[in-house]
């Protein structure tokens, strides 16, 4: 039987169709509820609803903010520093201030309490080409960018070797000058950081020596002007990074006349959205304040973790000990293989601490220095300021200079303050005593325990952890044939 086939016409075709949409809700074909750690996201048609974009954008925006906080911790940490001396302090650019005792360096991020420190700022931008004349003798020092990265060692690590010289720091972009006699580094940045130490075991002889450094501009070598030294004089000061709004405050200001590294370039392309630009005014909105307060909170707190609970792979020193190196990264902040920018290593050091030099890295045998840490007790439970702990320092330190351990709060990171009036021990303190064997026993606590000579006042109510410093480490700190002991509780 033959069928007979009547064709559709297009009229009636699109008459069908528009029936059938009809007879589905919109409401059910357009609406849908993605289920994340974030709650539930509504999708209309596929599309993020308003409700939806606004939570991302404020999500996404504080996501960027906390890693943008870790990643500038070097940055502000340079700025802050800047600032307590020259704003707080009082000291200008080319003048050098000296930090003597436990009184001046109690705003600084884990100072030693030991050696005489001696820092300067200068800007390349606004003063030109800046000179250091750096004098024979027991220093080790340099000049460091804003990012905390070393132009160049001075003294003892240095390229003059201890024996002297004369160094030019010229400034990003600028032409090269023929320096005869001069040892030539250009600075990435316009703002740089001169400081140095005196490690002269007698302290007016370190005092003279740092007395003898002179800063001053490449045009004013024919007739340079007597470098200003100034005290800070016990007067109060902080450098430690905020975790408020003025983090980004300062990383503006920072960034108000500098260039931009390229690997810095994509942490700002992600800041921009919050009103953090170079060169351009900070003025953040309702919206963006409360973002980047939140995030300066959050960023703090994992900052200190990072620093705290490192989980970098080989940060242990000994096998089965909880000392770590607090070192962690290259001078240029990079992996080794140049892959990547060490991120948690570098958060991890700047949380904690202030400059970086080829020797403070801690790899040069009989020079420098090397920088071990703890945080915890050798049955690995956190350093509690309300308990007693004792640690063994064994015979024979490896050291040509010396060693010393200081205590520091871990919220402010700056040395332990009490009554005491003490917040380290080292191997040239006068009074400090030692057993039959030449080994110290060192006691910490909130009182102190019969018997113990050699002790650090600690606070109940508060954490604490020790840096322990090796000055000119031997051989046997590098092949680990000598080994420093685990701090242990009292009980």
């Amino acid at each position: 039987m033959a069928i007979h086939r009547k064709r559709m016409t297009f009229a009636a075709m699109f008459a069908l169709g528009a029936a059938i949409c009809a007879m589905v809700p919109a409401s059910a074909a357009s609406s849908q509820a993605v289920p994340t750690r974030l709650g539930d996201l509504t999708l209309e048609n596929g599309y993020p609803s308003r409700e939806t974009a606004d939570r991302l954008y404020d999500e996404m925006d504080f996501q960027r903010a906390t890693q943008a906080y870790l990643w500038a911790l070097p940055a502000v940490g340079f700025k802050a520093l800047y600032d307590a001396q020259a704003k707080t302090l009082g000291a200008a650019n080319g003048e050098i201030m000296f930090y003597r005792d436990l009184a001046d360096k109690a705003g600084m991020l884990t100072p030693n309490i030991t050696t005489l420190y001696a820092f300067s700022f200068w800007d390349l931008a606004k003063q030109g080409a800046m000179v250091v004349d750096v004098p024979e003798g027991l220093t080790a020092g340099g000049v460091l960018d804003i990012w905390q990265q070393p132009i160049t060692d001075m003294g003892q690590t240095g390229p003059d070797k201890g024996k002297g010289g004369k160094y030019l720091i010229l400034p990003p972009g600028s032409p090269d000058v023929d320096a005869p006699g001069y040892l030539v580094f250009r600075a990435p940045s316009n703002q740089v950081w001169f400081g140095t130490r005196g490690l002269d075991p007698d302290k007016a002889k370190a005092e003279a020596t740092l007395r003898k450094f002179s800063i001053y501009g490449w045009d004013q070598r024919a007739a340079p002007a007597a470098t200003k030294f100034s005290d800070v004089g016990g007067r109060a000061w902080q450098s430690a990074q905020p975790d408020t709004l003025e983090y980004w405050k300062l990383l503006a200001e920072l960034y108000a006349d500098e260039p931009v590294a390229p690997r810095d370039r994509m942490m700002f392309g992600m800041l921009a959205p919050l009103g953090i630009a170079p060169g351009q005014p900070f003025a953040p909105d309702a919206r963006q304040t409360k973002i980047l307060t939140d995030a300066a909170k959050v960023g703090e707190l994992m900052a200190r973790t990072v620093a705290y609970d490192k989980r970098t792979q080989g940060a242990s020193v000994y096998p089965g000990k909880q000392w770590e190196y607090a070192v962690l990264f290259d001078l240029d902040q990079e992996a080794p293989d140049k892959t990547r920018v060490q991120f948690d290593e570098r958060s991890s050091w700047f949380y904690e601490a202030i400059g970086m030099s080829a020797g403070m890295q801690g790899r040069i045998v009989g020079f420098g220095q090397v920088y071990l840490e703890t945080s915890k007790d050798k049955d690995g439970n956190w350093l509690d300021g309300g308990k007693t702990y004792r640690m063994r320092v064994e015979p024979n330190p490896p050291v040509k200079q010396f060693w010393s351990i200081t205590l520091y709060d871990n919220v402010t990171r700056g040395p332990v303050m009490t009554d005491q009036g003490a917040a380290d021990l080292s191997s040239r303190k006068p009074d400090l005593v030692t057993n039959a064997d030449g080994s110290v026993d060192v006691f910490f606590g909130p009182e102190r325990p019969a018997n113990a000579p050699n002790w650090i006042k600690t606070t109940p109510g508060k954490g604490w952890f020790p840096y322990f410093r090796f000055y000119a480490a031997t051989e046997a700190y590098f092949d680990k044939s000598w080994q420093l002991n685990d701090i242990e509780l009292v009980k």
